[in-house]
């Protein structure tokens, strides 16, 4: 299992964190942070319930991962181990994670694929995606995997819409005459761009666009 200490700052005041698998009696919190975190128009249906939470820690632990502050749940990332044809890489969300359930985990994948990050919101100046993020890549380089694999939403994108593909809008972002509160997030990770994955997930913010972004193993895999 996995836990990690570390500090993050508040502006110049280092803040003890620490970054490490959830369980069973993180579930009420979880479920609150998925609320915090995507308040409507995000479905309300798309927040985590018990039923999906227990399934991440019975099939794939590893990738169940939550982060700590002064003791209070702040956030997590789960994932799973799936198989990835970069040949062919749309998908949606639903079918790459059982609609959120893992059922579909397989345990000699080589991607790593991210189902879901969310930070508290009064949480979010201290960076802590970065640490959830890095937890994955970690587990990439210690099982030998080839890539971490996820979706990105791109919920800028309908101030553009009618002006611009969402290609467009990612080329915009890339080139940093736009910024993406996702996207650009998952830049600053370390996440590159795959290809933009039309109808990826009900998100009226995106628009139904995702953009697929990898990690690719230093080490091979």
């Amino acid at each position: 299992m996995y836990e990690k200490k570390q500090y993050v700052f508040d502006g110049e005041k280092p803040v003890a964190a620490v970054v490490r698998n959830y369980s069973r009696t993180d579930f009420p919190e979880l479920i609150a942070i998925q609320q915090e975190s995507f308040p409507p128009p995000f479905p309300s249906e798309l927040w985590w319930n018990e039923g999906q939470l227990a399934n991440h820690v019975a099939l794939y632990p590893e990738g169940a991962i939550c982060v700590e502050i002064d003791g209070e749940l702040a956030g997590s990332i789960t994932a799973l181990l799936t198989d990835f044809d970069p040949a062919h890489p749309e998908h949606t969300w639903e079918e790459a994670t059982d609609n959120g359930s893992i059922r579909n985990h397989k345990p000699d994948g080589k991607t790593l694929y991210v189902v879901d990050i969310c930070i508290r919101p009064k949480f979010r100046s201290l960076k802590l995606g970065h640490l959830l993020m890095q937890a994955l890549y970690e587990r990439t380089v210690q099982d030998g995997l080839e890539r971490v694999l996820g979706g990105g939403r791109m919920p800028g994108y309908h101030r553009y819409a009618d002006k611009l593909t969402a290609e467009q809008y990612v080329e915009s972002v890339i080139e940093g005459k736009l910024k993406d509160p996702v996207i650009s997030f998952l830049l600053r990770c370390g996440r590159t761009p795959v290809s933009v994955v039309p109808n990826y997930l009900e998100d009226e913010e995106s628009k139904g666009y995702a953009l697929l972004m990898e990690w690719k193993n230093p080490f091979g895999g």
